[in-house]
């Protein structure tokens, strides 16, 4: 039974139903017009009929709710027209080393290297509109994973916490998987990445190494 029906039929909660509650209120006759009195209170109806008060379930009233709405999350975190599957920690910083990503194909290089440094994250994928470093091969997403710096904090070899801006490394729920040093990682989740670490992207040959700048 829900709370409506359970405020209509006078419901008290443990099983028993109030004596007929709500029942001649429509049209009132003109008996019920000048009323009576029971206990000091002026009532309408007849008397007898309503011998017991009206359960009723307190108002209450909604809690505001200032959080943004979906269409309006979306619009904050838009680029180009386009909403970005990923949203920027408060950790988020850019480095303060000189990262690189240098890319081979079958053991050969390709290109010049990438410089990671400028920015506190780098989008992989096929939607070259948002794409940091486009992914082109058709196994791979249109927003396919994410490499985010952030300041975080580690023990140091004194056993006292070190901070430090590092390199994360998520996959943004790609079809065909992201592959660090080989393994196919989770999606939505952050792995740091250490120098000399090897990237790969869905069923793509190419390999992303990175490394700092000495």
């Amino acid at each position: 039974m829900s709370p409506r029906d359970r405020k209509g039929q006078g419901y008290r909660g443990d099983g028993g139903r109030g004596g007929g509650v709500g029942r001649g209120r429509g049209r009132r006759s003109h008996q019920q017009e000048d009323g009576y009195n029971q206990g000091g209170k002026e009532r309408w109806g007849k008397p007898g009929e309503f011998d017991e008060e009206e359960d009723q379930l307190p108002d209450i009233e909604p809690e505001p709710d200032f959080g943004l709405s979906g269409a309006l999350a979306a619009e904050t975190n838009t680029v180009n027209g386009i909403v970005m599957l990923h949203n920027e920690p408060a950790e988020a910083r850019p480095p303060t080393a000189r990262w690189r990503l240098y890319v081979f194909k079958g053991n050969e290089p390709q290109g010049d290297p990438l410089h990671i440094h400028r920015e506190s994250r780098y989008i992989f994928g096929r939607e070259r509109k948002i794409a940091d470093i486009p992914t082109d091969h058709p196994s791979c997403s249109k927003q396919h994973a994410v490499l985010q710096f952030r300041l975080t904090e580690k023990e140091g070899n004194d056993g006292m916490m070190v901070p430090a801006v590092r390199p994360y490394l998520m996959d943004l729920g790609s079809t065909n998987g992201t592959f660090l040093n080989g393994d196919r990682i989770e999606p939505e989740r952050y792995y740091e990445l250490l120098e000399k670490d090897m990237l790969r992207f869905g069923n793509s040959s190419r390999e992303y190494v990175l490394l700092k700048e000495r």
